[in-house]
């Protein structure tokens, strides 16, 4: 099985969700979460806060990761699939989804591979 990471995005707005509200969304996102893991899928996730820098090439510093989208990037899920189309289904069903927001699935390359090794060429090949 190969990885895929699962990114996650929502559009930068004020929180109108009461702590109710917070915590069956929460539950939903740890229901879909325990499901993968129950089948074997789950490799890792973790959650961004809000807090960060960005430095740019020209050595710039700004606050934030996101101040000039209008998306943020609320955290990933890294997900064992034999295909993307797998990760995928798994996708599919993000509970973020259902709040507007969006999963971009994207296979994961080890940084201990050897770039000149045939197994990497021959995965490289067939992606």
């Amino acid at each position: 099985m190969k990885e895929y990471m699962m990114i996650f995005r929502n559009e930068r707005k004020e929180n109108t969700l009461s702590p109710e509200q917070i915590n069956a969304v929460m539950k939903q996102w740890q229901g879909w979460i325990a499901g993968i893991a129950a089948k074997g899928n789950y490799s890792g996730t973790n959650r961004l806060l809000p807090e960060g820098k960005t430095i740019r090439a020209n050595k710039t510093i700004t606050d934030g990761p996101y101040a000039e989208g209008k998306e943020l990037l609320g955290g990933y899920l890294i997900v064992k699939a034999n295909s993307i189309d797998e990760a995928m289904k798994m996708a599919a069903e993000c509970p973020g989804l259902l709040y507007g927001g969006s999963v971009e699935v994207r296979s994961v390359m080890g940084i201990d591979y050897d770039f000149e090794s045939e197994k990497f060429l021959a995965e490289v090949a067939q992606a």
